[in-house]
């Protein structure tokens, strides 16, 4: 399986990368194969099913606003956050949808969106399934997809077989599938682990601009830090959780020279950075999937460390983080899950824990056996992190849990650097072994919120 540094790395809306972009994506596809089979001007009603995880916590995670935001042909990197509430009302309203914003439909939300709790498709946790109706009610599509995480989204037939999933027409240059594999090929081309992957890049159809293209994800990764520090007042979804973003910020450029007392200010900093954009996530702004929603305030947490306080930072440096993060994050994908759906949360903030601080390592002067050290330990200790947030809404405790994971990364790379890159857990090892506790996990610890915080704290 060939990977993109733009397949880990998504501009989408909040709160959930598998809920929310993932549906967003399946309608999107959905509209698309009606239109490839000469179906769409035929189809007079819709309707959407949605089993497992996406069922259990799709309130909690706006899945339901998702799939109708896909159908009404939004794309997650373009759709108007402030445009949405609009939108999903006047479905309610009307109980019809503009599909595609062509072709009006029959969809009555409390009819045609179906949450199938304690269902689950075998083939994955996150399964929905998007039917097509003509006007006398016969079925003219039926499809299955799945949202496996991060904003990938797989049919049942590419789920089912892993051939069906084809790579495109090129030829990588240096095709890794594990982490021992990308270290010899770094090594042996004399490269460091972002050059390389910036190498593969360039062979991919429309490698125009790579490097402004991953600038920009820096750029919206900032705004969200900067949105999430300007907002104020409750998050949405009935827990009454107060922004505090705002004024941690205000009580940090009020007070600069507490820094000079307390040389840990600089936590606050970081804390501050990942809170921020969780927040935004959490309202269902706009924010980068790194490598998913539940965990995007990690490594803009980190990469704002490191463009903030490391000496020397600059665009180079910029480039170089998000390059090796996505190296990280694409032998997760390949070798195990960032779902929190299949693995829990060690999925998503122990992945992004990882990949964070390889990068931070590499550019802070580590070489490509230290990036490989840095990524296990950020990986290391958060082994068997559950999900289960409370009331299904990815607040309490996933604002607080990217804080946590944006420090671990920073200590993990600080620790790498120390040492000379020897160490007794290989990445490859860690990742198998993520992957083994995930499987042996219970489902109630996997997004369903049946589990954990979930049930031992008062939801309202």
């Amino acid at each position: 399986m060939s990977l993109s540094i733009f397949d880990l790395f998504k501009i989408g809306i909040g709160p959930s990368s598998s809920h929310t972009v993932g549906p967003v994506i399946a309608a999107n596809r959905f509209i698309a194969a009606l239109k490839q089979q000469g179906r769409f001007t035929a189809t007079a009603k819709v309707k959407a099913n949605l089993y497992g995880s996406l069922a259990m916590t799709g309130k909690g995670h706006s899945t339901d606003i998702a799939v109708m935001l896909g159908l009404l042909g939004e794309k997650v990197d373009t759709v108007d956050p402030d445009q949405v509430e609009a939108y999903i009302a006047q479905i309610y309203r009307d109980k019809k949808l503009n599909l595609n914003a062509e072709q009006m439909v029959q969809f009555d939300p409390e009819h045609e969106l179906v949450m199938n709790f304690g269902e689950s498709l075998q083939q994955h946790p996150n399964g929905m399934r998007l039917t097509a109706y003509d006007s006398a009610g016969i079925i003219i599509l039926n499809e299955v997809y799945f949202s496996v995480g991060g904003g990938f989204v797989l049919s049942l037939d590419e789920i089912s077989n892993t051939d069906a999933v084809a790579d495109p027409l090129f030829v990588e240059p240096y095709p890794f599938n594990c982490a021992a594999e990308l270290l010899q090929r770094a090594n042996q081309a004399g490269l460091s682990i972002a050059d390389l992957v910036l190498a593969n890049e360039v062979v991919r159809p429309n490698a125009d601009s790579i490097r402004q293209r991953v600038l920009n994800l820096w750029d919206v990764m900032n705004d969200c830090i900067k949105r999430g520090c300007e907002e104020t007042g409750y998050l949405p979804g009935g827990l009454k959780i107060r922004r505090r973003a705002n004024k941690l910020r205000n009580e940090l450029i009020s007070h600069p020279e507490k820094a000079l007392q307390d040389p840990l200010t600089l936590m606050d900093w970081v804390n501050l950075y990942a809170m921020a954009v969780n927040e935004e996530n959490a309202a269902g702004g706009r924010v980068v999937t790194a490598p998913t929603n539940g965990a995007a305030g990690v490594i803009p947490a980190v990469l704002a460390y490191y463009v903030k306080f490391v000496p020397g930072a600059n665009e180079d440096g910029i480039v170089k983080f998000i390059s090796t993060a996505a190296a990280i994050g694409m032998l997760y994908k390949k070798n195990a899950s960032i779902s929190a759906a299949e693995v829990g949360c060690q999925g998503e903030i122990g992945v992004a824990c990882s990949m964070a601080a390889g990068a931070l390592c590499a550019v802070t002067g580590g070489d490509n056996a230290q990036v490989e050290n840095a990524a296990e330990i950020g990986m290391e200790h958060n082994l068997g992190l559950t999900c289960d947030p409370i009331g299904g809404l990815v607040q309490v405790p996933c604002i607080e849990r990217n804080t946590m994971g944006s420090m671990k990364a920073i200590n993990a790379a600080r620790l790498a650097l120390r040492g000379d890159g020897e160490h007794h857990v290989t990445l490859d090892a860690v990742i198998e072994t993520m992957r083994q506790t995930g499987l042996d996990m219970q489902d109630k610890y996997k997004e369903t919120s049946t589990g954990g915080l979930a049930v031992n704290a008062v939801a309202c």
